[in-house]
C-alpha cells in the first residue's frame, strides 16, 4: 500500500468509537454483517434484459453466505430459457458475492441477481423475521402442484376485446361470455397436473378430463369461445 507525501506528513488523529455495521434482520435475528458468511436469507428478485423483451424471476435460499437453493423462472426469450438452465446449475454452492460476479449469460438473469443481492445484504429478504429462515426446498414449493411456474398471458384489442390465454390455474381452453359478450368465467386445463396423471398411467384423454377446471360463472354463460381461434 502506498501513501502520497501529503498523507505521510499528516499527524495522527485517533479514531473514536467504532460501532461496526448497522444490524440487519436475518432469519429472526439482528445481525451485524462483517463478511459474506454472515448473510442468510430467502428471497426473490426480478430482472430484465437491455432491450426489455424478456424477464427473469430469481429465487435464492442463502445460508451462511452460500446459495443452497436457486429457482430460475424466465419469460419472453428463448435464449433466456437456455441461460436459465445453466444458471440453476451454476448458482448453488456459490457465495452471493461470487454469484453477483458470475456471467449468467442473460442480462435479465444477471439483473435479477443484482437486485436480489441488494435485498439480501440490506436485510430486505422474505425470511428477515422468520426464525431459522426457510428450509431448503421452499423455492420449489412456490411452484405448487405439477411444479410449473404461475404464468399469466392475456391479449386484447380495441376492436375485438380481450382474450385470456393462460392464468395461474392453467391453460385457458374456453372463455365464457354473457348476453353482452362480456367475460364471466373460463375453462382451463392444469397442464402440470395433467402430465402427472399421464405419467401415472392414465390415458391422455382421461388425464385431460381429470385436469379440467372452471373459474367464475362459467356454467351461466350464453356463449363459449376458444380464445385462440375465435
Amino acid at each position: 500500500m502506498f501513501f502520497t507525501p501529503e498523507v505521510e506528513n499528516m499527524c495522527l488523529v485517533a479514531k473514536g468509537p467504532n460501532h461496526g455495521p448497522s444490524p440487519i434482520p436475518e432469519e429472526g435475528k439482528w445481525v451485524k454483517p462483517y463478511e459474506i458468511k454472515d448473510i442468510s436469507a430467502f428471497t426473490h428478485g426480478i430482472g430484465w434484459c437491455a432491450p426489455q423483451q424478456g424477464a427473469c424471476k430469481l429465487t435464492l435460499n442463502v445460508k451462511n453466505g452460500i446459495i443452497e437453493e436457486a429457482l430460475v423462472e424466465t419469460l419472453g426469450c428463448s435464449g433466456m430459457t437456455h441461460s436459465a438452465a445453466m444458471a440453476s446449475e451454476i448458482l448453488p454452492g456459490k457465495t452471493i458475492l461470487e454469484a453477483l460476479n458470475t456471467d449468467l449469460v442473460c442480462d435479465a438473469i444477471n439483473t435479477a441477481m443484482r437486485e436480489l443481492f441488494l435485498q439480501i445484504v440490506y436485510g430486505r429478504s422474505q425470511s428477515a423475521f422468520s426464525e431459522n429462515g426457510l428450509s431448503i426446498g421452499a423455492g420449489l414449493e412456490d411452484l405448487g402442484k405439477g411444479l410449473r411456474s404461475q404464468i399469466g398471458t392475456t391479449y386484447g384489442t380495441k376492436k375485438k376485446g380481450v382474450r385470456y390465454l393462460e392464468t395461474a390455474e392453467g391453460y385457458i381452453t374456453r372463455l365464457a361470455l354473457d348476453k353482452n359478450n362480456e367475460v364471466i368465467g373460463y375453462e382451463f386445463i392444469a397442464l402440470g397436473i395433467m402430465l402427472d396423471f399421464i405419467k401415472k398411467g392414465d390415458s391422455p384423454n382421461e388425464a385431460y378430463e381429470k385436469a379440467l377446471g372452471t373459474y367464475g360463472r362459467f356454467a351461466d354463460a350464453v356463449k363459449y369461445i376458444d380464445p385462440r381461434k375465435e
